[in-house]
């Protein structure tokens, strides 16, 4: 194990952060903007984002760069800004964490299908090897492959993420089938769990797509096919459109109430995604603590 990841859950379950376009919408993101262009037109609110997770206890958080790839920022006319803003988000949240947290940066889908030919094989690796080695030279701890539905995609991704020796955390969504423990194209927890690895992931898991509760046999599917450590960051259940935007109903008890278990089925870094706000990842942390 990475001497990194061997330090941090030396001390138990590790609780990451929560959801972070929500955090900036609430600071006032429009809709369709995109918001990694923040860390250079807004850099004071996104780091007031990170801050807030670090006070709420996180000690892993993110990077505003979920969609900081040149292929998504193209669409926003920002593709050669790519190494620019990728560097920035990692310095708005080492500046938050001031020591008190570990910076993971987060790298998400270019939001094109390799089967679709959308894009190249080649193409991805350009661009995820471009937001790799951004984000490590600007002193990231580790980096997140992410709410990946593809396991084509991610294993690019994950592999130009190792090229730059960082500790490398590979996160699927799972939310289809009829148990809801399939990802879009159709792959169970085990076979995610085998691809990532080996595909060089030192951490697997699953984030979004659900709830906390639906979280725990996937949870528990992984440990069960490997040793590694697990990453797990649910959403706040699922929304409900209200005047046309959506609205998470639970609460951060309620939340937190399935954190217990999910340590339980074998998840060593647990935090939130959609919907989970500071006051989440603080009552996670204290249901950690009552455990």
């Amino acid at each position: 194990m990475h001497p990194l990841l061997e330090e941090l859950l030396s001390q138990g379950p590790v609780i990451t952060d929560g959801a972070w376009g929500t955090e900036l919408q609430a600071r006032g993101l429009g809709a369709g903007e995109t918001p990694d262009l923040w860390n250079l037109t807004h850099p004071e609110r996104v780091g007031e984002v990170a801050a807030a997770y670090v006070a709420a206890g996180s000690r892993v958080i993110l990077t505003n760069t979920f969609g900081a790839n040149r292929i998504r920022l193209a669409e926003a006319a920002a593709g050669d800004q790519a190494g620019e803003i990728n560097a920035r988000g990692v310095e708005i949240s080492r500046q938050a964490a001031a020591g008190r947290a570990r910076v993971f940066a987060s790298i998400g889908p270019t939001g094109k299908l390799l089967m679709n030919g959308d894009v190249t094989e080649a193409e991805l690796w350009a661009a995820f090897r471009e937001q790799a080695r951004a984000l490590a030279g600007a002193g990231a701890d580790a980096l997140v492959v992410e709410t990946m539905s593809d396991l084509a995609e991610a294993t690019v991704a994950i592999g130009a993420a190792r090229e730059t020796g960082l500790p490398v955390v590979a996160s699927m969504v799972f939310d289809s089938g009829k148990e809801k423990d399939r990802t879009m194209m159709g792959n169970t927890p085990e076979q995610a769990v085998q691809a990532l690895i080996t595909a060089g992931a030192d951490v697997v898991g699953a984030n979004c797509g659900q709830g906390a509760a639906g979280f725990i046999g996937i949870c528990r599917r992984m440990r069960a096919v490997t040793d590694r450590p697990i990453w797990m960051k649910p959403n706040a259940g699922l929304p409900i459109m209200v005047a046309g935007q959506p609205r998470y109903t639970t609460t951060p008890e309620e939340f937190a109430g399935s954190i217990p278990a999910l340590v339980q089925a074998g998840a060593n870094l647990v935090g939130g995604c959609c919907g989970t706000r500071p006051e989440f990842i603080v009552a996670a942390g204290r249901a950690l603590r009552h455990r």
